[in-house]
């Protein structure tokens, strides 16, 4: 049985302000929560209707019933299990490599994608704007799949960090080179931009290469591509000149 504190306190996760307050965020589903238990996150907490995960001792686990989970889940149709885990300590940003800048992305499932893109692709450093949605999101964490406990993410002012980059600027538009026809580094940044306005005009005018996605349909009617989708074409193209 899940206490009524208990529930106050889980459900209040899915709230910025009282997972920043408590320092804990919780997954939901079998391999979102063993990627994190095989990973540096400590577990606070884990709630089950199975007596899974025997590595958890039973002093952090609770079995419990279908309702209980329905309670505290933030699916409209639950898994068989939610972990709440304590917030890691921020690490430094990662300044060599291919690093990946999201430009006020709001949507968790596009960051919570584009987080699991990165770990596909071997990228290790994600910076994001102040405006970017949360990482810790639940919505996020279930759309990385587990590649939350792979990629270094950090939120900054991004205009700063930009100008005291050393290497080179990489900006997706919809008038850029053709990306396929482009000679790509092993080592740069790729800014992503916002869902419906891309990259903002201040972040603009610092990209040094500006790089598009080609289209192919006879039409040539299709406005953009999703951001996530947009992200995956990049980072392929960059993982194949290398």
């Amino acid at each position: 049985m899940v206490s009524k504190n208990q529930i106050k306190l889980i459900t209040s996760l899915q709230q910025k302000k009282y997972r920043y307050a408590n320092k804990l965020f919780f997954a939901e589903g079998v391999k979102g929560i063993q990627e994190l238990l095989d990973s540096n996150f400590e577990l606070e907490h884990l709630y089950s209707t199975q007596n899974d995960f025997p590595e958890v001792s039973n002093n952090k686990k609770s079995i419990i019933d279908e309702n209980d989970l329905k309670k505290i889940s933030a699916l409209a149709t639950p898994n068989t299990c939610l972990a709440v885990f304590k917030m890691p300590l921020e690490k430094s940003i990662i300044a060599t490599g291919l690093i990946v800048v999201l430009d006020s992305i709001r949507d968790p499932g596009n960051l919570g994608t584009i987080m699991r893109l990165c770990d596909w692709f071997g990228i290790q450093q994600i910076v994001c704007s102040n405006e970017t949605v949360d990482y810790f999101n639940p919505k996020v964490v279930q759309a990385t799949m587990g590649s939350i406990a792979r990629v270094n993410v950090n939120y900054t002012d991004l205009n700063s960090y930009l100008q005291q980059t050393q290497l080179p600027i990489f900006g997706t538009f919809m008038n850029g080179e053709n990306i396929y026809k482009s000679i790509l580094p092993q080592q740069g940044i790729i800014i992503m931009g916002n869902e419906a306005n891309g990259i903002s005009e201040t972040l603009e005018k610092l990209v040094q290469n500006r790089l598009t996605i080609p289209r192919f349909g006879s039409l040539q009617k299709t406005e953009s591509l999703n951001v996530a989708t947009a992200t995956a074409i990049i980072l392929s193209e960059f993982s194949r000149g290398n």
